[in-house]
């Protein structure tokens, strides 16, 4: 069987815990951050767990948990 490539642009944006959840990361987090206040960008920081229709589609892209 061949090795499957991991889809390094899905390696960058979400990350596996230990028990197996995939985590994301929020949006809009890098652009027009002056205007939000210090409470808003504090929660662009905390990691969410993905939802579990996405789940299967972006195991697909991590085969190895990366």
């Amino acid at each position: 069987m061949p090795k499957l490539k991991t889809h390094k642009g899905a390696q960058k944006r979400f990350s596996i815990t230990g028990t197996g959840k995939i985590m994301r990361t929020k949006v809009g987090k890098s652009h027009l951050r002056v205007n939000k206040s210090k409470r808003a960008k504090s929660r662009f920081d905390e990691m969410l767990p993905l939802s579990p229709k996405d789940t299967k589609r972006i195991k697909r892209l991590i085969p190895y948990g990366v």
